[in-house]
């Protein structure tokens, strides 16, 4: 017997529908069904849950909805698997008419997981220190961005626990593998493969001459502290995370927990690549 949750998109139409059909359908064969604690809309955190007994979160959405499932499922390593109902789909697995086949092929165990490296994002006030472990969970990327239009934003990065450079820009990205193809592709950052396990910083319309992102190695954590006079807002997998002060600072490591997503064979990331951005071969 299994326990399996939907995170379902709290918009899309056909969400709702699909989670209750597909939730009748484990029942009748005698699996469990657990809701999510708390509210699914939330990005995480202190609002939705998922119960330490649930074996398999499904999210139904697109990648925004899958977002949230990964950052519910951390806390007890849940494994998740990705139903398309949105408009991109990299890193949802199946197509709704393929999730019964799915759920058959996870319970009779013919799967295999995926594991892709998230962050770990703490915010420190006003200077203070943040312990590896107390931040939230981000499988794509951390952006610090100005709050004024016209104005640019002060960022003194930190590699490592040893001062780099202060930014002045539109705002910074630390983002992973994963999110690369994210912000950070908008922003011409690299494109790494989603395997690697990696840290991208990358400047968002950086005013100076120093524009280059950097790949750094996951144990090199990353200190961004506003310096100044202009505040910040922080986004947390394009999920609003507040306002930073002057002195305020947002560290961001590798999370010792990684994403785990159900597979049914190796995704071809590259001919996803190819197909998302119709990309002509010779």
């Amino acid at each position: 017997m299994a326990t399996v949750s939907f995170v379902v998109h709290p918009e899309h139409p056909d969400a709702a529908p699909l989670a209750a059909r597909t939730g009748e359908w484990l029942a009748a064969r005698g699996h469990v069904v657990a809701p999510v604690t708390g509210d699914a809309t939330d990005g995480g955190g202190a609002g939705p849950g998922l119960d330490a007994a649930v074996d398999l979160a499904v999210s139904l959405g697109g990648d925004g909805t899958m977002l949230r499932t990964i950052a519910m499922a951390s806390a007890h390593a849940t494994l998740v698997l990705g139903v398309n109902l949105g408009r991109l789909g990299y890193l949802t697995e199946v197509e709704p008419a393929g999730l019964e086949r799915a759920l058959e092929r996870f319970l009779a165990d013919d799967y295999a997981v995926e594991e892709r490296m998230t962050l770990d994002v703490a915010v420190a006030r006003g200077g203070a220190a943040a312990s590896p472990g107390t931040g939230r969970v981000v499988l794509n990327e951390a952006a610090v961005e100005k709050t004024m239009p016209g104005h640019t934003v002060r960022v003194a990065a930190s590699i490592g626990g040893r001062p780099f450079v202060t930014y002045a820009a539109d705002g910074l990205l630390v983002a992973t593998p994963t999110g690369s193809t994210a912000y950070n592709l908008s922003v011409r950052g690299p494109i790494l493969s989603p395997g690697l396990r990696a840290i991208v910083l990358t400047p968002v319309s950086p005013h100076m001459l120093f524009d280059r992102p950097l790949v750094l190695e996951p144990e090199q954590w990353v200190r961004l502290e506003i310096v100044g006079p202009r505040p910040a807002v922080l986004a947390l997998d394009g999920q609003s995370a507040g306002t930073l002060e002057p002195g305020d600072a947002v560290v961001c490591r590798a999370c010792a927990a990684p994403a785990r997503l159900v597979t049914f064979g190796r995704r071809d990331f590259f001919s996803i690549l190819r197909g998302r951005f119709h990309l002509a071969g010779r």
